[in-house]
């Protein structure tokens, strides 16, 4: 094992430029729904959406470049590339690939992390294990998502709550293991196929039938969520010898401002320690975290030194949680 930890050097987002509000979605749908009823239930107050033409690699490509630009890399510094996507360009070659060729990185290798909104978590942990191991010394970690294109946009149970965005970070190897280092600390990563019909994508490429557009039991997720976010992060925070009172930053996936807001109690952290978007971006799926990272580092709420807490749940079910030091 090497003595070099994954440092998050810089990181970016990238959201589409039309922005879609509660009260426009409804009278562009044709909705039985209002502002008021969304904001309630979810915390969300508008959406953005991709353009036509406008794929996960394109969006993903303008978050990553501003993530090396924030990093002070170029091209030639990324050995790997990781991209967290439910809505990839094609079913193959894999999204990262697409990025790869339009960054211009000719070395290294590039694949897609299909593990639904706790994709860039999974991808941390990947990314990490290829520094620890010395397969990678700097890796771009992105997560890109057009969820409008699979939305079934008569049911107000699913549309109101998903957008379209991307958000990076770039890694970078560094020495330290001492403690108080910079990087990422640990990943814990968790499945459960059980219950994989409660949130899904009916159909696929290899599929036999099946709509293509997404299908949530949302009490049943909402359930599973509180539960196993909070199990994950004590997890997570023992395995470090830390308590709650050590976390500095929870950047949670933005999923529904109920669950986030469960999840600050969790720690006994207050709401202004809680980087919160889903307001102007809902649920961007992949994408969430770091475009909350991005907006909360660029902003300089999280800072050098800073304790970080990340953690996800998502179709699976999947769910895990990253702690780093910036």
């Amino acid at each position: 094992m090497s003595a070099y930890r994954a440092v998050i050097a810089g990181t970016g987002g990238y959201l589409p430029e039309r922005s879609l509000t509660n009260d426009e979605l409804a009278a562009w749908k044709g909705l039985e729904t209002s502002d008021a009823w969304i904001i309630e239930r979810t915390g969300i107050r508008r959406r953005h959406i991709a353009a036509d033409g406008e794929t996960a690699s394109d969006l993903g490509v303008k978050a990553a470049l501003a993530a090396l630009a924030q990093a002070g890399a170029e091209a030639g510094e990324v050995d790997a590339i990781l991209v967290a996507t439910s809505t990839p360009d094609s079913a193959f070659p894999a999204t990262a690939v697409r990025i790869q060729g339009k960054l211009g990185v000719t070395k290294g290798f590039a694949f897609d992390v299909a593990a639904a909104c706790t994709g860039f978590v999974y991808a941390l942990g990947l990314a990490d294990a290829l520094v620890r191991t010395g397969q990678a010394r700097g890796v771009l970690v992105i997560g890109t998502e057009v969820y409008s294109r699979i939305l079934d946009w008569t049911d107000r149970g699913t549309c109101v709550l998903f957008g379209d965005g991307a958000g990076a970070v770039f890694l970078r190897a560094e020495k330290g293991d001492a403690a108080g280092s910079r990087g990422i600390l640990s990943s814990h990563l968790h499945s459960d196929g059980r219950h994989g019909d409660i949130l899904q994508i009916e159909g696929g490429a290899g599929s036999t039938g099946g709509t293509g557009l997404l299908r949530m039991a949302g009490r049943e997720v909402f359930k599973h969520a509180v539960t196993k976010l909070a199990a994950v992060v004590d997890e997570t925070l023992a395995a470090n010898g830390l308590g709650h009172g050590d976390v500095n930053w929870l950047v949670p996936h933005q999923a529904n401002i109920r669950i986030i807001e469960a999840m600050g109690k969790k720690l006994h952290m207050s709401m202004d320690r809680v980087v919160v978007t889903v307001d102007r971006h809902a649920n961007t799926s992949a994408a969430s975290i770091p475009l909350a990272l991005a907006e909360a580092t660029r902003d300089g709420r999280i800072g050098r030194g800073d304790l970080v807490l990340m953690e996800a749940i998502g179709g699976g079910l999947t769910w895990g949680a990253t702690l780093a030091r910036f």
